[in-house]
């Protein structure tokens, strides 16, 4: 399968199609539908990742059907956790949302590659850092991420099994390759 990486554009349809693919993603990886106060960017794509100039949200298709299979989101980070308001600020610090991969195009590099692209986004434009927070129970999250450079900040012990992480990007020296978007995937 050939896989084509494209920043989300502004195009009403192609909005649609992302939000679908999101909370279809949501639904089986979490179990619930649409949660305002979780999901305001899903439903804002326009002002939380098209329009600011250091924000940025990419999606996967499949080449032959046109099929939505993974999605990124990088971000300036938004958050208040008092525990981070000496660590994270929206200037120096991006934030990764909304890394879902198809199951059916899971264990191939797909979810490395669409990390690669969005750190060397983050990384272009001039973020320090990349934050993060998944959960303990999602199976194989704390791994990829770990793999993928970041450290465990705050281990909340919360109902969730909310774990943030980040990983220092200043500076990083990132292969072309990461820049490539378009590539194979073999399922």
């Amino acid at each position: 399968m050939n896989v084509i990486i494209k920043e989300l554009s502004n195009d009403s349809k192609q909005i649609a199609d992302v939000q679908k693919f999101l909370f279809n993603m949501i639904k089986i990886e979490f179990g619930y539908d649409y949660v305002p106060e979780w999901h305001q960017d899903v439903m804002n794509m326009k002002e939380y990742y098209i329009d600011p100039k250091k924000n940025n949200f990419f999606v996967a298709y499949a080449e032959e059907t046109g099929e939505i299979i993974a999605t990124i989101g990088i971000r300036a980070y938004d958050k208040d956790f008092p525990e981070f308001r000496h660590l994270y600020s929206k200037e120096t610090t991006s934030s990764i949302w909304r890394l879902f991969v198809d199951r059916r195009c899971r264990r191939c590099g797909l979810a490395s590659k669409m990390f690669s692209v969005a750190e060397s986004f983050a990384n272009a434009v001039g973020y320090d850092d990349i934050y993060l927070h998944t959960h303990k129970n999602l199976d194989g999250a704390l791994t990829f991420w770990t793999k993928m450079g970041f450290v465990v900040s705050l281990d909340a012990n919360d109902e969730l099994q909310t774990v943030h992480m980040d990983k220092k990007i200043q500076g990083l020296e990132i292969s072309p390759q990461a820049y490539d978007l378009r590539y194979a995937v073999k399922l």
